[in-house]
């Protein structure tokens, strides 16, 4: 099978996704079954991270060891990728002695280039502009809730982030709604989202009116990493893009709150949303486990007859 990377939530058309999740489902249940599944034995991972991370590498080590294969952690700081090794060389390297690559990193432009030259999958753990893992396991957790998420509306209150950008990617790809709303001077930028078009997103400059109906709202920190130094700048400017219990309300009856944590209560969510009924982020949190292991196989194996 060609090398297939997943650097973009589009990475993957519609069949795909809806394979990965269907796998996503049948290994769960045998995991919560205690039935012993190892497609990946002998198989070895290499999980690379510049950004700091708890749900990222327990999800990938934890997945990856339950596949029955290995996964080895590298920190930037502690290898030659932090002393100036060219991107293009460390993915010769590591690919040569590892099956498959997750990178956690900065820019996009680093992952791209260490894609571009490795001969096994790499899979985008987060950059500055995308978080597809996390959406993956955000659609995954909507269906195990609610069913198929095709022409529902999902609510993005707060930053535009890569969290942001990767829902309006799959908005595109598995067409439904997004309702963006964010404060004045951190709007959508189509361009850095890597969008084909608007047809699947609306802004929103009223956050109230972008969750009115909605069947999902869900948000992220205010101050992303690497953006620290505009923290007290954004805690100002956002201060009305709480995702509150009011805001919950005028959203359907049956509506889903997602966080990709960690959260910040009293900030970017109320403690009685994300504590509340209609939350469902640790059910979402544990699904990054779920969704890796079946990304996994797939891109490693492909389709299971």
């Amino acid at each position: 099978m060609a090398i297939k990377h997943f650097l973009q939530f589009n990475d993957l058309n519609r069949e795909e996704l809806e394979y990965v999740f269907e796998r996503a489902r049948w290994i769960k249940s045998q995991f919560k079954a205690y039935k012993p599944y190892w497609p990946l034995q002998d198989r070895t991972l290499v999980m690379i991270f510049e950004k700091a991370s708890t749900r990222t590498r327990l999800s990938f080590e934890a997945g990856m060891q339950q596949l029955g294969g290995s996964a080895i952690y590298l920190n930037t700081r502690d290898s030659q990728l932090g002393r100036g090794e060219p991107v293009e060389d460390a993915a010769q390297v590591i690919s040569r002695m590892s099956d498959l690559v997750m990178i956690r990193t900065f820019e996009q432009e680093i992952i791209e280039r260490f894609a571009a030259n490795s001969r096994v999958p790499v899979i985008n753990g987060l950059t500055n502009e995308y978080h597809p893992c996390q959406i993956l396991a955000d659609i995954f957790t909507y269906i195990e809730h609610r069913g198929p998420i095709q022409g529902k509306t999902v609510a993005w209150i707060g930053d535009s982030n890569n969290v942001c950008n990767t829902w309006l990617q799959a908005a595109e790809v598995l067409d439904f709604n997004v309702h963006v709303s964010t404060p004045p001077g951190y709007e959508v930028e189509p361009e850095r989202a890597n969008l084909y078009g608007n047809d699947n997103f609306e802004v929103f400059a009223d956050p109230m009116e972008a969750a009115k109906g909605a069947h999902l709202v869900t948000t992220d920190v205010w101050t992303s990493m690497g953006f620290e130094a505009e923290n007290e700048e954004r805690m100002i400017d956002f201060v009305d893009w709480q995702v509150d219990g009011d805001m919950m309300r005028v959203a359907a009856k049956d509506v889903l709150f997602m966080h990709c944590l960690p959260a910040h209560r009293g900030e970017e969510v109320a403690a009685e949303v994300i504590d509340g009924p209609h939350s469902v982020v640790w059910d979402e949190a544990e699904n990054r486990l779920h969704v890796q292991k079946a990304l996994m196989e797939y891109l490693l194996l492909g389709r299971i007859k």
